[in-house]
């Protein structure tokens, strides 16, 4: 009992350690996920320019507008087959569904781990199909949108391509919340392979 009691009175005679914290900030957070947002943006835009430079396209950027938004647009060469151009205009999706698939196959919790920078590039990946589909549905936005390409491409009313690329963001935003959805994983799969093998159409 003595003991005991010596223990605890030199346990609260012992000086008291500072909680130090590891997490990272959250305006380091935000910073991350950011430029994670804008690596995407890169990836997207990289890739359209990666398939001009294949079909000797000569791409260059054009200052566009929608409803007095100002931004650019990447364009190249008329006059390309429609599977050139169909390649050219899809390529940016393909990279971010591709790289979704690469994310929620190595990190299936991501949701729940602590990835600023990869969330952010996730995110967009989704947002941007997201927004490709609602100017798709609505036939809205400048003319040298991707949806409205590669609906040219295809022979497509441009709503189809809306769908097209809105299926594989939609569910993988259900893996992300529900990452044992095997339902969601196949259709998605099955979605983005559905968009490649188009090239053959």
């Amino acid at each position: 009992m003595i003991g005991i009691t010596a223990e605890v009175a030199r346990a609260q005679d012992a000086p008291t350690q500072p909680v130090t914290q590891n997490e990272p900030s959250t305006a380091a957070s935000t910073g991350l996920f950011l430029v994670g947002s804008g690596t995407a943006l890169a990836a997207h835009e990289g890739a359209h320019l990666l398939f001009d430079a294949i079909f000797d396209a000569h791409p260059g950027i054009k200052k566009v507008s929608y409803k007095g938004i100002p931004f650019f647009a990447i364009t190249h060469d008329s006059g390309l087959s429609d599977r050139q151009e169909y390649v050219i205009d899809t390529a940016g999706f393909w990279v971010q569904e591709g790289t979704n698939e690469w994310l929620l196959h190595k990190y299936p919790e991501l949701r729940h781990q602590h990835e600023p920078y990869l969330k952010g590039a996730f995110a967009f990946n989704v947002l941007a199909s997201v927004v490709y589909a609602g100017a798709a549905f609505f036939r809205t936005g400048p003319p040298e949108r991707d949806t409205r390409g590669m609906a040219d491409a295809l022979h497509w009313k441009e709503p189809y391509v809306g769908l097209l690329i809105l299926a594989p963001a939609i569910l993988d935003a259900v893996r992300y919340y529900q990452p044992h959805a095997k339902w969601a994983a196949w259709g998605s799969r099955g979605a983005k392979i559905t968009g490649v093998l188009l090239v053959f159409k």
